[in-house]
């Protein structure tokens, strides 16, 4: 017996994996796996980014001398003073101009938006689904098939070269009202009896009860319509004719001439773009990603 206890240990194996150690090292290769293919994804977004912030500090020889390198041996900020001197393009009123009208489009849109959410949300009248089936098909437009019409409409309203011509068009969006209804569906309708039986107008519970329980789909519009206003570059280069009313878009768009490109320039106007982005997203980047679900589960 003593013979046959000795022998069973020295056939025993010294290390043997139990089920709870397989599934701990299960868990660390399936997670060690995902963090390499974000670090691959994450490298492919971070670079361009890198070479834009490195690049406007190089002058344009220095830009595509090979190999390629993404650090900046001798630093240089003539392209950042030629630019906010306004000796090429009047870049810092054009920037101001980016700013009102981004600021502009996303006031006006989240107004309109959160109006026609509401109507679409609360109210029950005719056509209404015959309504919200148009709504839905009007997303599956490119803006290319629309822009004709609008053009010939903003010549006919005289809002040609005016900001109102880039602003409007645009403000007025399905996406947003969609969006909108989306959310306010779920605000519960008791609430809404219990304010008109207490005499408050159709308008007031609007204000008072249905923007205030909607802030953070407001919150998350107003941030997607900002920065597509801010992004946006066919648009205004058809309305806009007047340099000084240009975007930042179309004003480092007239860098690039018949025989010369200005890259460093237009890498540094790209990053001084860039910077508003980043703030608005560091400042509000916790209640955007809490209310970016906002509408995808029905209550």
């Amino acid at each position: 017996m003593i013979a046959n206890k000795f022998s069973a240990r020295l056939l025993t194996p010294k290390t043997v994996l139990s089920p709870q150690n397989t599934v701990i090292w299960q868990r660390v290769f399936e997670w060690g796996l995902i963090y390499a293919v974000m670090l691959v994804f994450a490298s492919v977004v971070a670079v361009p980014f890198i070479y834009m912030i490195t690049g406007s500090f190089k002058t344009n020889a220095d830009l595509f001398s090979l190999p390629l390198n993404l650090g900046v041996n001798s630093p240089i900020l003539t392209n950042y003073e030629r630019l906010l001197s306004g000796s090429e393009i009047p870049f810092v009123q054009q920037f101001g101009n980016s700013v009102f009208v981004a600021t502009t489009q996303a006031l006006v849109s989240l107004t309109i938006s959160s109006m026609v959410g509401w109507g679409f949300a609360k109210y029950e009248f005719r056509g209404k689904t015959f309504l919200t089936l148009i709504l839905l098909a009007t997303l599956a437009l490119p803006f290319q098939i629309t822009l004709v019409p609008l053009f010939q409409l903003v010549i006919g309203l005289g809002l040609l070269d005016n900001y109102l011509g880039v602003i409007l068009p645009s403000s007025i969006n399905a996406f947003g009202a969609f969006f909108m209804r989306q959310t306010m569906v779920s605000v519960p309708s008791e609430l809404l009896d219990a304010a008109r039986i207490d005499g408050a107008s159709e308008f007031g519970i609007f204000w008072r009860i249905g923007l205030p329980l909607s802030r953070g789909a407001l919150s998350v519009l107003a941030v997607l319509v900002f920065l597509q206003a801010w992004n946006d570059f066919l648009w205004p280069l058809i309305v806009l004719r007047s340099t000084d009313k240009f975007t930042y878009p179309l004003g480092l768009n007239t860098l690039v001439g018949l025989y010369r490109v200005e890259y460093g320039m237009i890498l540094a106007g790209a990053f001084i773009a860039t910077l508003p982005v980043l703030l608005i997203f560091i400042a509000g980047r916790q209640q955007l990603l809490n209310n970016l679900t906002i509408g995808s589960v029905k209550q």
